[in-house]
This record gives structure tokens, sequence and C-alpha cells, in this order.
């Protein structure tokens, strides 16, 4: 899930938003100001209820932060490197850009995030009742209950034995560490979270049909958004373990053609894109930085009166924009980092670039490995 505000960082690690975060946000706030709290606390003005409401969810997403940055931070500190933490519809998302080293590292990034939530409920809980013994406004102490219970329950529900569910992970860390079959591993967590979609969807059918209304509809679309993760979680599993073996250097363009940043966009067009069979060009720079990518899609991007004004390094990706790989790097740990640049790599020797990784690279290894895996000897570069 890609953010769309970049909020900052916290402990290095940046944190952002995805727009679909205020549709759940304007729900619970709504919910909470023109339901529960009225209910449960009557007697108050609409403002005292919405200023609750408000400031309810806002700590109900602080509480989610603290959930994911736990994933974060533990997998930092265990190798995996971290792209950043983006909350949105279904809550949060640590974005990790490799996998787990060992099962003991998997099952201490996956339990941290459940253990922070129930902390974070037990500390909630603990100060409803201090509120409540001062003699506080009832709707702080209903505040304060309210986070208690719905961080335990969410610790509760992402303990459930399906990737991609904390619980999932972890049931991938017990598999991995007494099989010994990452992948296999991998793939029984993702049925499992398959399972508990369905299960989901079918329990909120019923409840919709029973006349719970929206209830009933946001329990089946939780687990039609599971069962379509845990689909997609085990195709990746599976394509892992069909590109056991292979590197980066077999799969990449070696030598790439480079263009200078200075470069008009109208001369990348005319002297490089019609010569070359490439659709993207590595890009560089003369104040430093590491090299860029620009793509077809950018230069198209550019409107025809405008490319010749217009520098290639106006319109390329840097940065971290660019996934960087070696070429002796394992090809499926660079997979799940090609979310950027438009799905490309570029491949660095002692800091000399190298090569390149697009999605047709990809594609064409992937169809090789099949082949291997249909038991025809490949003789990859």
């Amino acid at each position: 899930m890609n953010e769309t505000i970049r909020l900052g960082r916290i402990a290095g690690i940046a944190v952002g938003l995805n727009w679909s975060l205020i549709v759940i946000f304007v729900l619970v706030a709504t919910a909470l100001a023109g339901g529960r709290f009225p209910a449960v606390h009557p007697g108050h003005g609409a403002a005292a209820y919405v200023v609750a409401g408000v400031a309810t969810a806002l700590l109900f997403f602080c509480s989610i932060l603290a959930h994911e940055l736990g994933h974060a931070l533990v997998a930092r500190r265990n190798g995996v490197e971290v792209e950043g933490i983006t909350l949105w519809l279904f809550g949060g998302v640590a974005r990790l850009g490799g996998e787990s080293p060992d099962p003991g590292a998997e099952l201490r990034i996956a339990a941290v995030g459940p253990a922070i939530s129930v902390l974070v409920g037990a500390a909630a809980g603990a100060a409803a009742v201090l509120l409540d013994l001062i003699g506080a406004h009832e709707l702080l102490v209903g505040t304060a209950t309210w986070l208690a219970i719905i961080n335990v329950v969410l610790a509760v529900f992402n303990l459930l034995p399906g990737a991609p569910l904390d619980g999932g992970r972890i049931l991938r860390a017990l598999l991995w560490w007494r099989s010994g079959d990452r992948v296999g591993s991998a793939v029984k967590a993702a049925r499992g979270g398959r399972a508990i979609g369905w299960l989901l969807v079918v329990l909120g059918v019923l409840e919709f049909a029973a006349g719970a209304g929206l209830g009933g509809l946001w329990f089946a679309l939780i687990g039609w958004f599971l069962i379509n993760v845990a689909r997609a979680e085990e195709g990746s599993a599976v394509l892992r373990g069909a590109l056991g073996g292979i590197t980066v250097r077999q799969a990449m363009s070696p030598d790439p053609v480079t263009v200078h940043a200075a470069v008009p966009v109208s001369q990348l067009i005319d002297e490089y894109l019609f010569r070359h069979r490439f659709s993207a060009f590595p890009v560089l720079a003369d104040d430093g930085r590491p090299p860029g990518l620009v793509t077809l899609n950018a230069m198209k991007a550019v409107a025809p009166d405008r490319r010749p004004t217009t520098p290639v390094g106006d319109i390329a990706y840097w940065g971290d924009e660019v996934p960087r790989a070696a070429p002796d790097d394992a090809l499926a740990e660079l997979l799940p980092r090609l979310n950027g640049a438009e799905g490309r790599a570029l491949v660095f020797d002692r800091g000399r670039l190298v090569g390149i990784v697009s999605p047709t690279d990809v594609a064409r290894i992937i169809e090789l490995a099949e082949l291997g895996a249909a038991g025809h000897r490949l003789p990859l570069p």
C-alpha cells in the first residue's frame, strides 16, 4: 500500500499515510461520537461527543502506529531492511525490504506487534481505572476504556493463524523452524489466511442478512482483503521457491546504456530511445548523487512542446525511489523491493553500475525457472 502523505520519520523510519485512512478515520470518529459515547455516556452536548470521538480516533491510530513501529524496529534489529510504515484503510503496514534471515527473527518480528497492542490496551485500561478513581470526566474514562478494549481485540484478531496476519507470520516461523522448509511453511500460513478470510466473508454475509447492516459488510470486506493478500503471498512464496539459487547477475541486463541528467528529453527520445531496445535508462548526474533512472512512461508524461527544454534529471527517479542490488544478491530477495521506479532496479558492483533489472528480465528468468522445475537443464548465465 503506497503512501499519499509523508508524515516524517520516527527512529529513522519513514512514516506516511494513504488517503484511504481518511475513510476509516471518519467512520471510527462518527461511530464513537454518534453511537457509542451517547449510548454509554448520555447527557452531554454534541460538541463534547465530537471532540471525544475525534480524539479517540486519533489515539487509536497512534496505537496502530506503535504496533507497526514495533515490527519495523525489531525487523531492523534483525538485519531486515525497513522501507517505511504506511497507515491506511485496514490499519497499518510496515513495509519490509527483505525476508527474515531465520525462523527466530521471523517469530520476533511477528510477535512484537500483538505484544505492543496488548501493552497499549493494558495501559489504557489502567488509565481508565485511574481516571474513574479520581473522578475525571466520564468521556475521558470512556475514551480510555474503548482504547483498552479495541487494542486487546486487535491483538487477538492479529494472532489468528493465517498470513498476512501476525499470527500467520508466527505460524510460518514455527513451521519453518520445525521443518526447515521456508517456502512450504509460507504456503501453509498463506492458505490458513485464505481460510480465515473465507470464514470472515461468510460470517459477514450472515450478519448482514440478519440485519447487522454495515457491520456485516465490514467483516466481509476484511475477509475479502485477507483472501486476496494471502493468495498473493502464496504465489510469492512459490515464486521465491522457484527462483531459489538464482542471482541478480543471472537476471539483469548487463552494461546498460546511460544518459546524463542534463540531456533534454527530446534528445533522449531521438538519440537513445529510438536507437536502443531499452525502455528505461540509468541517469548520471554531476552533483555526486548515485545514478537515477528515467523510464518511457516518464518521457511520455512530458508535453511534446516542453521536451526540448526539460532535462532528463527533472523527470528521473532518484535516491530511495530506485531499488539497488548487487550482482550476487538472490533475485528472490530483490523481488519484494521492485515496487519503485516502475518495477526496475539498478545493479552495482563495488560502487560501479553494471546492470539493470527490468520487469521483462524478471519475467524471462521466471519462465526459465519454470522450465527448470519441469526437468529441463537450463544454461543460465
